[in-house]
């Protein structure tokens, strides 16, 4: 079975969110699976500075955009048994100041998505399914069925959606239909493309793929009501039947702290404990807390957007701060979060940690050395953080929606199950408690402290299971 991947960005190329940790992971564990995987995601700056040198050129055509033809060149290479091409357009993607947020996004990434449905051609390259990731490669169903039907090599293809997250749209004017999509208005008049006025990639790519998922059994229900459907919870409805909740694993071989080298010291199952005391002692040290091997610390590694629930904690910071743990946070993102908790460092030296910035090394060390885990999130499709803490021992405490309430299973006070703790409503008063139950347990049940540790490290975060599921899927298309 042949699977092709297109996405805006693949770890360990390119990396935004959560949705390069699935596109860089998931087609290995496919590949263990039987299945073979190629990846397509454009050629940015930082892939070309990076990885440049180990790229092969594969060939050049024409696609046209705003009535021009522009040339892209494709480049590949293979690394650990799948197949990745690049899409290379200076112009477009070899930017400065990050892959998104530019004025011509809607236009960038219909010319990537129209270079896609061309490389097949270039290349001779005949995928059994097109995978596409969220609204970046939205349009790609929809150009498959309306404009290349007539070409039996195209028509034989199936398309998966996965949707990482409902809230970002790829919302744009109609007019691109026409000047760069090369898509007939006819699709905005009868409603298949149609949304606020304009047009919208993720309802397209809902509409047309044969299949859609998203990226977790629970968010695959929250996202039918209006509550969490970003206004496309009737359109999700009349897919029901076509939609799947898969949750998300982890690179495993990447997250494992029996080989992770940004530890200051690596342990599994058996010496857990040495490892959390000589990994705690080694983040206290780096941050500027003190010095405390007793003391309960609390991680935070999160973009600090509302989806993040970053306001409940500056809602209750003055009573965290009370409380007999300390608090590091690892992120960035709205300036005035930013700004708050900068603030809140500085009145709280050696108790609270505000690192503002993305550290990879750090982010490692941070997982390894907490005790806690927080995730108080507003909505959350699936969560990787809470898989890569549990990997690590580290017990998330996390609000229960999406993917978070599929993965977290609450400890119960009578028998001491569960690998983390939970809270239900988007409350701040909420979430406190949730901490405090945490700190109750470590503090004064150390045994089902210990129980916890224990069942997290144990816990499956892997991709095996829900790698099988999407062998499943594939084959409920009927291409194999």
């Amino acid at each position: 079975m042949e699977i092709c991947f297109v996405a805006s960005e693949c770890s360990p190329f390119i990396k935004v969110g959560g949705l390069a940790d699935v596109v860089g992971s998931l087609p290995q564990a496919l590949t263990r699976n039987g299945a073979h995987c190629c990846v397509v995601v454009p050629l940015y700056k930082k892939i070309n500075d990076n990885y440049g040198h180990q790229l092969t050129y594969l060939g050049e055509y024409p696609v046209d955009i705003n009535y021009t033809q522009r040339i892209v060149k494709v480049m590949g290479m293979d690394k650990d048994g799948v197949t990745y091409f690049f899409i290379q357009h200076a112009g477009y993607f070899e930017r400065e100041g990050g892959i998104y947020g530019f004025m011509d996004d809607g236009e960038r990434f219909a010319f990537f998505q129209k270079a896609v449905m061309e490389l097949f051609r270039a290349i001779n390259y005949w995928p059994d399914v097109i995978h596409c990731h969220d609204w970046h490669t939205g349009m790609i169903p929809c150009m498959l069925k309306e404009n290349y039907w007539y070409d039996s090599r195209y028509n034989r293809m199936k398309t998966v959606y996965t949707i990482h997250n409902l809230a970002y749209q790829g919302n744009f004017p109609k007019s691109m239909l026409d000047s760069c999509l090369g898509l007939s208005f006819r699709l905005f008049d009868n409603g298949n493309v149609r949304f606020d006025g304009g047009i919208s990639f993720m309802k397209t790519g809902i509409v047309y793929a044969d299949k859609v998922t998203t990226v977790s059994p629970n968010y695959a229900r929250e996202i039918l009501t209006s509550e969490y459907g970003e206004h496309l919870d009737q359109v999700l409805m009349m897919r029901g039947s076509d939609l799947w909740g898969i949750v998300n694993g982890i690179d495993t071989s990447v997250w494992n702290p029996t080989t992770d080298n940004h530890l200051a010291y690596n342990f599994d199952r058996e010496n857990w404990q040495e490892g959390k005391a000589a990994n705690k002692a080694a983040l206290q040290k780096q941050l500027g807390l003190d010095e405390d091997p007793h003391c309960f610390v609390l991680g935070m590694v999160t973009r600090l957007v509302d989806q993040k629930g970053i306001e409940l904690v500056i809602q209750q910071m003055d009573e965290i701060v009370k409380m007999p743990m300390q608090l590091v946070i690892l992120g960035n993102g709205n300036a005035e979060y930013e700004r708050i908790l900068t603030d809140c460092e500085n009145g709280n030296k050696g108790k609270i940690c505000f690192y503002n910035g993305y550290n990879e090394p750090l982010s490692h060390l941070i997982y390894g050395a907490c005790d806690g885990f927080l995730m108080p999130s507003k909505f959350e499709p699936c969560g990787i953080s809470q898989l890569i803490s549990m990997r690590y021992g580290t017990l998330p405490i996390v609000r229960e929606t999406g993917g978070l309430k599929d993965t977290v299973n609450p400890y119960n006070m009578f028998n001491g199950d569960g690998n983390g703790f939970s809270f239900y409503q988007y409350d701040g008063l909420d979430m406190k408690e949730a901490i405090w139950r945490a700190l109750a347990v470590y503090y004064d049940v150390p045994q089902h402290w210990t129980n916890l540790v224990y069942h997290a490290l144990d816990t499956d975060v892997s991709w095996d299971h829900s790698a099988g599921i999407y062998m499943d899927l594939y084959h409920n298309l009927g291409v194999w």
